[in-house]
């Protein structure tokens, strides 16, 4: 899609096109990132999310079938690359890859893969050492890893996701209930959740841990 294509328009020296209008808290995307959108024909934000939603599909039933995954495959940065890659390779075509930009969240890109070692290696010690109750694990384990915000984008929904997948896969328990509705979208469940990370970033983890009580979990 090239960015003088109908629909793009300039905004200082930036670029806005309507259908990444990002909701609250999402990480826009820079323009050579959006160049990366493998279907060109897509005119609207419900395309795109229509698009992505079919492509997560897809990456659930792949993950269904990873019935041999260990705690120690998916806590580490092969497997947190493959997982983006799985969910967002049939319509972005850096999917998989670290973020080289910088964003308005997220460490120093050049960190990106120093910082997901260090938390994998301590995601195994509160486990190890049953730092954390289940809740509250979660909590930390999806909020640092929006933290760091390794991708372009997708980088809450590959953080649940993955957060999921250690609890499933790597511990043999319920996956979180993120939200009742669609959480990706704007809405006061979002605002809710987007605040209690908020309170996380202050090393506040109790607002993120209701919220997650509240969804019945």
């Amino acid at each position: 899609m090239k960015l003088n294509e109908k629909g793009v328009k300039p905004c200082g020296d930036k670029i806005v096109m309507p259908i990444f209008t990002e909701p609250e808290g999402a990480t826009p995307l820079e323009p050579d990132e959006i160049e990366g959108l493998i279907h060109t024909h897509i005119e609207t934000r419900d395309e795109l999310n229509a698009l992505e939603n079919a492509n997560i599909a897809d990456c659930l039933v792949w993950l269904s079938s990873q019935s041999t995954l260990s705690l120690e495959e998916i806590l580490s940065l092969n497997f947190a690359k493959t997982l983006h890659n799985e969910m967002l390779s049939k319509v972005w075509s850096w999917a998989g890859n670290f973020r080289t930009t910088e964003k308005n969240i997220g460490c120093d890109p050049r960190q990106i893969s120093v910082n997901l070692y260090n938390l994998f290696e301590d995601i195994k010690c509160w486990v190890e050492f049953d730092h954390y109750e289940s809740r509250e694990l979660s909590a930390r384990i999806h909020h640092q890893l929006v933290k760091i915000h390794p991708f372009p984008n997708g980088n809450g929904r590959h953080a649940r996701m993955f957060t999921n997948c250690v609890r499933e896969k790597g511990l043999g328990i319920e996956p979180i209930i993120w939200a009742t509705g669609n959480i990706d979208r704007q809405s006061e469940e979002r605002r809710e959740y987007i605040n209690s990370l908020k309170h996380a970033d202050q090393n506040n983890y109790q607002p993120l841990v209701s919220y997650l009580v509240d969804r019945g979990n």
